[in-house]
């Protein structure tokens, strides 16, 4: 379970520029340092939850403190009931996070090299490290392109190899920010159709979007932020009726 805790946040400078996310920069709380107020909030293991909300309303802030990118001003984050800070190997091996632009954090060229990095900087023999490289590429449909070069690939296979070096860690959850900014209509269904695959195998997939558009299918809940505080946490259902005023895209 990821349980976040009266989670409390404020960026070091009035700008709130940081290189965490551009939350508070865009944030009109009166404190314009504040990006997250008392959030609390948990996550089951094997749930999928939409985290939606504006920009500058605290999403991507939140899901950075769930592996120890950054730590709360107040409150505290654990990880099946071990705090983040306290073991960070341990949670970030438990919550794979895959960023908005995946390509700046691609570390080696081919993307059977950049899948391999998390499970070889855990220390694994080889003949595990190659057992994940393999499951994970053919969990999202690129298995035997490991010798291709990430930079020929096109957006929605390099969001699919960020994909595969988070689960090559072997995580419980799967934590995805904005993964469907800049790809197009067929690119952001296949990379739909393997986030709801990786959810039936048992993974908790937390999407991060201001644009629920084909999201809320798959999804167990819906938790929209809004200024740093839960706004809204129901089932997507109930929370349809909820979204005025929170600035995200609804389902056409």
């Amino acid at each position: 379970m990821i349980d976040i805790r009266g989670v409390t946040y404020r960026y070091g400078d009035a700008t709130g520029r940081t290189s965490a996310g551009t939350d508070a920069a865009n944030a009109t709380d009166p404190d314009p340092a504040l990006a997250l107020r008392d959030v609390s909030l948990r996550i089951a293991d094997g749930e999928f939850v939409v985290l939606a909300g504006a920009n500058g309303s605290g999403k991507s802030t939140l899901i950075r403190h769930c592996n120890g990118l950054i730590t709360p001003d107040e409150g505290e984050v654990l990880i099946d009931g071990t705090p983040v800070e306290d073991d960070l190997v341990r949670a970030r091996t438990r919550v794979g996070m895959v960023f908005q632009e995946p390509r700046d954090c691609f570390v080696a060229a081919t993307v059977a090299r950049d899948v391999a990095f998390g499970p070889e900087n855990l220390g694994l023999d080889r003949t595990e490290i190659d057992r994940r490289v393999e499951a994970a590429l053919t969990a999202t449909n690129m298995a035997g392109r490991g010798d291709e070069r990430i930079d020929r690939l096109s957006g929605g296979e390099q969001e699919r190899v960020a994909i595969a070096g988070a689960l090559a860690m072997e995580p419980a959850h799967l934590i995805l920010d904005e993964p469907f900014t800049g790809l197009d209509d067929p690119a952001r269904e296949s990379v739909l159709e393997h986030l709801v695959e990786l959810h039936r195998s048992g993974i908790g997939v937390v999407v991060v979007t201001h644009d629920l558009r084909d999201v809320l299918s798959p999804a167990d809940r819906l938790v929209v932020l809004s200024d740093g505080d839960v706004a809204v946490d129901a089932t997507p259902e109930t929370a349809l009726e909820r979204l005025d005023g929170l600035g995200v895209r609804r389902p056409d």
